[in-house]
């Protein structure tokens, strides 16, 4: 069986998945969030074989909720549960760590599909997103990746950089820590990073942080 845990914070679109997934002979819901804290909590208290994410959590960024699982249980795939369409934030979510991007107006049967490919440990991507991944890697790199950061963007890249947390750096800018985290989040998308060590290793190789 694949045991499947489930975070969105709408009950209703949470108990139709639960009835979509009861049809299939091959899947069990063994958790439901409302939140990223809930969530972690069950991936820290139970074994899931695939997360059901919802990208816009009420109290924490999707993208950090990603990547705190991976981190967590990085075997654990990811399928990405979103009203935004594919185009607009997919590609940067794969870079993130997910195995998969689904919209909520998809059909029931590319769910099941989706499931069934991540759990076999592979990606699923629609044919769409698909060549918008091909149109991004053939895309050659003219120019070194933090030139394509907005000044604020740079500011916040060099102080995540040097391992000051989200909110240390919005105390430090006098900004919320969504919207630090919005900002971290758009800088791991544009700079096709995963992590914060990641940015550090870029500042250290590239003379920016020594």
């Amino acid at each position: 069986m694949i045991r499947i845990l489930i975070a969105d914070d709408h009950p209703i679109l949470r108990a139709g998945l639960r009835t979509l997934l009861a049809e299939c002979d091959d899947m069990t819901v063994t958790g439901e969030a409302s939140s990223g804290a809930e969530a972690m909590e069950m991936i820290n208290a139970a074994e899931h074989d695939v997360v059901l994410l919802d990208i816009g959590l009420p109290d924490m960024n999707g993208v950090d909720v990603l990547m705190q699982i991976k981190r967590r249980r990085p075997q654990v795939p990811v399928l990405i549960l979103s009203m935004h369409p594919e185009e607009q934030f997919a590609v940067n979510l794969l870079r993130a760590g997910a195995s998969g991007y689904v919209p909520k107006e998809a059909a029931p049967d590319q769910l099941v599909t989706a499931i069934r490919t991540v759990t076999n440990g592979r990606r699923y991507v629609s044919s769409a997103l698909a060549d918008a991944l091909a149109r991004d890697i053939g895309e050659p790199a003219s120019q070194p990746s933090h030139v394509t950061l907005s000044e604020r963007e740079f500011q916040i890249f060099c102080k995540l950089a040097a391992g000051m947390t989200v909110s240390q750096i919005g105390t430090n800018l006098n900004l919320s820590v969504k919207t630090i985290s919005t900002y971290r989040s758009r800088i791991l998308g544009k700079m096709s990073m995963k992590t914060n060590a990641d940015l550090t290793y870029y500042a250290i190789k590239n003379g920016i942080l020594h």
